[in-house]
């Protein structure tokens, strides 16, 4: 279960007068997965996040199933993914349901010119091969091989790669992601048994405010179509936040196995689960 955090810059009361130093506001929003009634995050803009400019033509990306009905044996080799440079063009569908879609991807390029939105899927992005930086509002987290990255739907982000190879496996989730159950004490806090703890979670940091006025493209996915947004300020221009509702990453070489004297059954094994 994420930890209370914040960055930057947050007033000493929630939901009250929060003054720029020229006597202008900052904008106070509440992100969360499920609403007023489970973990969020106060956030602080340097301007109003309902700013828009433009709101183009949404075009679907939705899987088309090609065997939905079958009892066929199925080997998929996911490395024979073809490689793309854009970040959301290489995502392919491989495996959907109405909780989840799994996807395979192999971006070759950074995203430099839009930001990304799930606004209906928790996504967690498992990285096979490559390196590099998530970008978000929230701040900056890390990542190589063996990492998950766990990015709450709302959240607007950027991937930024360090080279070319890089081969991801993406969950999007349309339940919150959150660690088990059996792992959790009643108060959200992860107990003795379970494989991981709050130490091996890995949150933003080196949160950067881009205080700018522009033309900011955002795609937004939902319901299986992309609308492309433009927004009239920067994506990132959080000067503060604090909660529990944010992005963080979890290395699978932190992950400690439970084992005994005979195999364990799958649940063992288990890193996150939709509720």
């Amino acid at each position: 279960m994420p930890v209370y955090h914040k960055l930057g810059q947050i007033p000493a009361k929630r939901h009250t007068v929060f003054r720029k130093p020229d006597g202008n506001l900052y904008a106070e929003e509440l992100v969360s997965t499920e609403g007023f009634s489970s973990l969020y995050s106060l956030v602080y803009h340097c301007h109003p996040p309902t700013i828009v400019k433009h709101l183009g033509e949404p075009y679907s990306v939705e899987p088309k199933i090609a065997r939905e009905k079958h009892l066929k044996h199925t080997s998929l080799i996911g490395f024979n993914i073809k490689p793309a440079d854009d970040f959301l063009k290489s995502r392919k569908p491989v495996l959907v349901n109405s909780d989840l879609h799994i996807v395979l991807a192999a971006p070759r390029k950074s995203m430099t010119d839009y930001f990304y939105k799930n606004s209906q899927a928790d996504e967690m992005i498992f990285v096979h091969e490559g390196s590099g930086k998530l970008k978000t509002g929230f701040g900056e987290i890390k990542f190589a091989y063996g990492d998950y990255l766990i990015i709450p739907r709302g959240t607007i982000y950027q991937m930024e790669f360090d080279n070319e190879q890089n081969r991801l496996f993406i969950v999007e989730s349309f339940s919150p992601l959150r660690p088990p159950k059996r792992y959790l004490n009643q108060y959200g806090q992860l107990m003795e048994h379970a494989p991981y703890c709050e130490r091996d979670l890995r949150l933003p940091e080196n949160l950067q405010t881009y205080d700018e006025y522009g033309d900011f493209k955002v795609l937004i996915k939902k319901q299986g179509l992309i609308y492309p947004y433009t927004y009239g300020t920067h994506p990132f221009d959080y000067v503060g936040w604090d909660g529990y509702h944010y992005p963080y990453a979890f290395s699978i070489h932190d992950f400690e196995p439970i084992t005994g004297r005979l195999h364990q059954p799958p649940p063992v094994h288990q890193t996150f689960e939709g509720h």
